[in-house]
């Protein structure tokens, strides 16, 4: 009997994406647009495809979207949907100092409190980039998972911390020995979250972002539908449990052609037998009941200590 645990989850960045400038330069204007788009029309189409098909979904929402779009969140929220934790201003975490990354986690609980989201929360990275401290701060401020690393492709597993022990290698100084960095990684420590595998490849804005994903946007959508399939054929034909989680975004699977695309997606995961529409929340939370097989980190690096 197969248990096939499928859901979206939506990065609702809006216009933080692109003030995010890191340096104080000026936004562009267009690119707010885009934002804009994304915030309201996006959402709309997407809160309309999701009914139409029963589907409950988590809003990954930067705190700076909730406080300038409050209407949209109460839709979101009206529609009984899972809200979790994105930033403030969509910053890169990997390149914030302690006290930015403790602020804008403390900020971000306060405004979607304030907005009625109750509960422990999860918690995606912005651009899914991190710092080696992230995972003890999200267990510091109570989070309840986290949706950002890709350890595995298709398994829920408990999150390492990111102290990992491996010296980078120095060989472009002349003093330096090869010896001085030739050691294995230590195996890393598991903490108390659990991560719900991110995957650029079941992500939206690599093909479709036009001018910033990797492709300059014009990727023909049946592309991706099929290498979306085919991941899900292969899990399907190689393990009896396991999740498919998918990444989007308002702003571009908003679009007339991506949501034809999501339509398609739906109605074919739907003829398979043990698949389950969730949020990325009761995935978790079926996961730590044992009513799903996960992934041990530790166990497949092989070794324990």
């Amino acid at each position: 009997m197969k248990k096939v645990l499928v859901g979206y989850g939506i990065d609702l960045d809006a216009v933080a994406g692109w003030i995010d400038t890191k340096d104080g330069s000026p936004a562009d204007p267009v690119e707010i647009s885009r934002g804009i788009f994304g915030a309201t029309i996006g959402v709309d189409r997407l809160l309309k495809l999701f009914a139409k098909y029963g589907i409950k979904a988590s809003w990954y929402v930067p705190a700076h979207t909730a406080e300038t779009f409050p209407s949209q969140m109460l839709k979101i929220l009206d529609d009984k949907h899972e809200i979790g934790l994105h930033g403030y201003s969509h910053e890169y975490v990997s390149q914030l100092s302690e006290q930015q990354e403790r602020d804008v986690l403390a900020k971000s609980i306060a405004v979607l409190s304030t907005l009625g989201v109750k509960g422990r929360l999860g918690w995606t990275a912005p651009a899914w980039t991190t710092s080696m401290r992230t995972v003890h701060l999200l267990e510091e401020f109570d989070i309840a998972y986290d949706h950002s690393f890709m350890h595995h492709d298709c398994m829920l597993y408990r999150t390492p911390y990111s102290s990992y022990v491996a010296k980078s290698t120095t060989y472009k100084y002349e003093d330096c020995l090869a010896a001085d960095w030739m050691t294995p990684m230590a195996v890393p420590e598991l903490s108390s979250l659990v991560t719900v595998p991110a995957n650029w490849h079941l992500d939206d804005w690599p093909p479709f972002a036009a001018g910033d994903g990797g492709s300059d946007g014009f990727v023909d959508p049946h592309v991706l539908e099929r290498m979306w399939k085919d991941h899900f054929e292969y899990c399907y034909a190689e393990y009896d449990e396991f999740v498919f989680p998918l990444s989007i975004h308002p702003q571009i699977s908003g679009k007339p052609q991506v949501l034809q695309m999501h339509r398609r997606i739906i109605e074919w995961l739907n003829q398979f037998e043990g698949v389950e529409w969730c949020t990325f929340g009761e995935m978790v939370d079926r996961f730590q009941k044992g009513q799903i097989q996960g992934f041990d980190v530790r166990k497949a690096m092989g070794r324990h200590a």
